[in-house]
C-alpha cells in the first residue's frame, strides 16, 4: 500500500512497483491544493484506489488487509507555507503517522518504508579554514555577500556533500513534521516485529507535477511561470546550491528500500549527488522550454525556514541500497519541459509570496 500514492512521487513509484510484479493498492484524499485541475494518472486504473484520509484508522485498517508493506508518502509538502498553516501540517503530516501506525498496530506488515525530506539538515555539511567540520552553521538575515553561513570569524565556510549522521537543525515546521514522521515510523515499527526504513528526498523533479501549486518542487515553479511567459522568481541572490533528482530515480530508490535486506533500521539520502545553483536551475529549464531570454529575476529577498547550501552524499545507499542515480539531468530538463508544454498551469507565485510577506516570512 501507498499512502498519498495519487501524487507526482506516488504515480511513478507505483508504475516501478507494478513493473516488478507488485500488486499495488492507494489511499490518497486528493488534496486540493495538489490535484486541483489535474486528471486521473492513468495508472491508478491499474491499482487498487481508494479515496481517503490516513488520519482515519478505522479506514486506514480496512486497506490494510492483505498488505505485505507500507511506502507512507502522505504528507503536506511546502517549507513556507508550513510556517503560517501550523495545524495543516503537523495534523496531516505527524498525526497522519500516528493514525497509520495506530492501525498497523492490528495489521502489522513486513516493512514501513516512509518518505523523509533533506529539509531535516537545515544547512548542509560545511568545512572550515582550519578543516574542521561544521555540522551546526547557521546565518541571520543578510543580503549582497553575506548570504552565506560563516565562521565565528567571519570566515566562509565551504560546502560539502551532506551525510545522513549530520545532526538535524530544524529550520521550518515542515522540516519538524518530516523528522517526527521518520522517528515516528523508525521507533514504532521495530516494537511491534515490522521493519522500518526511511528515505530522505532530495529536490525531486520530473513529469507529473503539480504545477499550479506554488508549495511544489522548484522546478515544477519555474517551469509554471516560463509557460505562463514569466521568468523564474528566486530568492536570495541565486547561488544557493541543491541536489536535484529525477523522479523516476526516486521511485527505484522506493522499491530498493522495500526489497533490500541492509535497508532495514536505516536512514537514507536519495539524491543525485550532485549540487548545482538555483539561478543555473532556472536557466536551464528556460532554455529546455525555449525561453533562454526569461533570465531569472533575483529578488534579493530570504524567506523564514530557507537554507543557503544543502546537497547529498550518496554513498550510503549506493553501499546498502544499490541505488544508483540513472537520470541524465539534460535528458530529464528535456523531458520535463515537452510534458509542462502540454499542460495548463495557473501561476499562484505571487500569491504565495504575497501571503508569506503579509506575516513577515520574507526578509
Amino acid at each position: 500500500m501507498i499512502t498519498g500514492g495519487a501524487g507526482f512521487i506516488g504515480c511513478h513509484l507505483c508504475s516501478a512497483l507494478l513493473s516488478s510484479g507488485y500488486q499495488v493498492r492507494v489511499l490518497d484524499d486528493f488534496v486540493e491544493q495538489v490535484h486541483a485541475g489535474q486528471k486521473l494518472n492513468p495508472i491508478l486504473k491499474e491499482t487498487e484506489l481508494i479515496v481517503g484520509n490516513v488520519r482515519n484508522v478505522d479506514l486506514v485498517s480496512q486497506t490494510l488487509n492483505g498488505v505485505d508493506g507500507v511506502i507512507h508518502l502522505a504528507a503536506e509538502v511546502g517549507v513556507g507555507q508550513s510556517m503560517y498553516e501550523i495545524d495543516r501540517y503537523v495534523g496531516a503530516n505527524d498525526l497522519g503517522t500516528a493514525a497509520l501506525l495506530q492501525a498497523l498496530l492490528a495489521h502489522p506488515v513486513r516493512r514501513v518504508v516512509v518518505a523523509s525530506s533533506m529539509s531535516i539538515y537545515g544547512e548542509g555539511l560545511y568545512r572550515a579554514t582550519d578543516g574542521r567540520m561544521i555540522e551546526d552553521a547557521m546565518r541571520g538575515p543578510r543580503s549582497g555577500a553575506g548570504w552565506d553561513p560563516t565562521d565565528a570569524d567571519g570566515a566562509s565556510l565551504l560546502p560539502l556533500p551532506t551525510p545522513e549522521w549530520k545532526r538535524p537543525a530544524l529550520a521550518s515546521v515542515y522540516a519538524i513534521t518530516k523528522f517526527v514522521q521518520e522517528r515516528l515510523v523508525l521507533t514504532v515499527a521495530p516494537t511491534y516485529g515490522m521493519e522500518a526504513v526511511a528515505l530522505r528526498l532530495f529536490n525531486v523533479y520530473g513529469p507529473g507535477q503539480a504545477l499550479s501549486n506554488p508549495y511544489t518542487g522548484v522546478l515544477a515553479i519555474f517551469a509554471a511561470r516560463l509557460l505562463n511567459g514569466k521568468p523564474p522568481q528566486v530568492f536570495e541572490d541565486g547561488e544557493q546550491r541543491r541536489d536535484f533528482v529525477h523522479v523516476r530515480d526516486v521511485a527505484q530508490a522506493f522499491v530498493l528500500a522495500l526489497e533490500a535486506p541492509q535497508a532495514v533500521g536505516g536512514v537514507f539520502n536519495i539524491g543525485s549527488g550532485v549540487a548545482i545553483s538555483v539561478c543555473e536551475i532556472g536557466r536551464r529549464i528556460a532554455g529546455a522550454m525555449g525561453r533562454p531570454e526569461l533570465e531569472p529575476e533575483i529578488l534579493g529577498k530570504a524567506r523564514a525556514g530557507d537554507i543557503r547550501h544543502c546537497y547529498a552524499d550518496i554513498s550510503l545507499a549506493r553501499e546498502r541500497l544499490g541505488f544508483r542515480p540513472a537520470q541524465n539531468m539534460g535528458a530529464g530538463m528535456r523531458e520535463l519541459a515537452e510534458w509542462v508544454r502540454r499542460q495548463r498551469a495557473v501561476d499562484r507565485v505571487a500569491q504565495a509570496r504575497r501571503e508569506l510577506e503579509s506575516r513577515g516570512l520574507v526578509a
